[in-house]
C-alpha cells in the first residue's frame, strides 16, 4: 500500500508540473505574438539602414574617394583589440537558446585569441553574464533586465561606449552576437561585425552605378552621426530580434516539457494500476488461503 501512495504522490507532482509548463507555454505564445510583430516591423528598417551604410563604405573603398578617412568605413586586416557584445536572456527554461549564444561567443573569442588579438567582452542578459562570471572571464561591461525589456535609450547608451572607443582608436572592431528569430520553430545565430562596416557582400563592378553619390566634401560630422545611428539601431534590433527568439524557444521548450509530463503521468498511471492489481491479487490469495486453512 505504501508503494501505491508513493506512485499517487508522483502522479500528483508531475500533473502539477504539467499544469505549470502548459501555462508557461501559453504565456510565451502570447508574448511571442507581440515580439514577433515588433521584430518584423523593425527588420525592414534595419536592413535598409545597413544597406545604405554598406554602400557608403563600399564606395569609399571601391572608388577611393579622397579626403574621406573615417575609420568606420576602412577595413583593418590586423586588429589589436576588439569589442564583443553578446545578448542572452535574463531567464532560463528556453532550451538551448542561451547556450548557443555562449558557445558562439567562446568560439569567436578563441579565434581572435589565437591571432593574439585582445578582447573586451560586454554582455547583455543575466544568463550569459552569470556564465562568464562563474568561469572567471573578465567582462568590461554588463547590463541585466534589458534583453527582457528592450529600450532604445538604454541600448543606445550601452552601444555608444563601444562606438566612441572605436572612433577614438581604442578598439579596432565591434561585434554583436545573439540568437535571432527566424520563425516560430527556428532561431538563427548571428555574429555581426558592426564596426568597421562590413562590405564583403558588396560587389564594386556590379553595383557601381547605384543612385547614391558620395563626395569628399561630405561633412565628417554627418558621416559620424549616420554611423552612430546605424550602430545604435543594430544594437536595439538585436535586442528585439533576440527577445522574439527567446519567446519562441521557451514556447517550444515548455511544449516539449508538457508532452513529456503527460507521457510520464500516463506511465505512472499504468504502473499504479499494475501495483493495485497486484495488491488486490495478494489480498485475494490471503483470504482464500485463510478460508482453506479453516476447513
Amino acid at each position: 500500500m505504501a508503494n501505491l501512495k508513493e506512485i499517487q504522490r508522483q502522479i500528483k507532482s508531475v500533473s502539477n508540473t504539467q499544469k505549470t509548463t502548459r501555462a508557461m507555454k501559453l504565456v510565451s505564445t502570447a508574448k511571442l505574438r507581440r515580439a514577433e510583430e515588433l521584430a518584423k516591423r523593425s527588420r525592414l528598417f534595419a536592413q535598409k539602414t545597413n544597406q545604405v551604410i554598406a554602400e557608403i563604405a563600399a564606395r569609399i573603398q571601391c572608388n577611393k574617394i579622397g579626403g574621406i578617412e573615417n575609420r568606420c568605413f576602412l577595413e583593418n586586416d590586423a586588429p589589436e583589440m576588439i569589442d564583443i557584445i553578446f545578448v542572452t536572456a535574463d531567464k532560463g527554461l528556453c532550451g538551448g537558446f542561451n547556450i548557443q549564444t555562449i558557445k558562439a561567443v567562446k568560439r569567436v573569442m578563441a579565434e581572435y585569441k589565437n591571432k593574439k588579438v585582445k578582447i573586451r567582452l560586454r554582455g547583455i542578459g543575466k544568463k550569459g553574464i552569470e556564465f562568464f562570471n562563474y568561469n572567471e572571464v573578465e567582462m568590461l561591461d554588463e547590463v541585466k533586465n534589458l534583453s527582457s525589456a528592450p529600450d532604445m535609450q538604454r541600448s543606445s547608451e550601452f552601444m555608444a561606449r563601444s562606438i566612441n572607443d572605436f572612433k577614438e582608436g581604442k578598439i579596432d572592431a565591434v561585434y554583436i552576437i545573439y540568437n535571432g528569430y527566424l520563425n516560430v520553430i527556428t532561431q538563427q545565430l548571428h555574429v555581426n561585425r558592426v564596426l568597421p562596416v562590413d562590405i564583403s557582400a558588396y560587389q564594386c563592378e556590379v553595383e557601381k552605378d547605384t543612385m547614391l553619390d558620395l563626395e569628399a566634401q561630405d561633412e565628417e560630422k554627418m558621416l559620424d552621426s549616420l554611423v552612430s545611428k546605424y550602430a545604435e539601431y543594430n544594437m536595439y534590433y538585436a535586442l528585439i530580434d533576440s527577445l522574439a527568439a527567446e519567446h519562441s524557444a521557451r514556447m517550444q521548450a515548455m511544449d516539449a516539457a508538457t508532452n513529456n509530463a503527460k507521457e510520464m503521468v500516463n506511465s505512472l498511471k499504468v504502473k499504479f494500476n499494475k501495483a493495485r492489481q497486484e495488491a488486490i491479487t495478494t489480498e485475494l490469495i490471503e483470504i482464500i488461503s485463510g478460508v482453506e486453512s479453516m476447513k
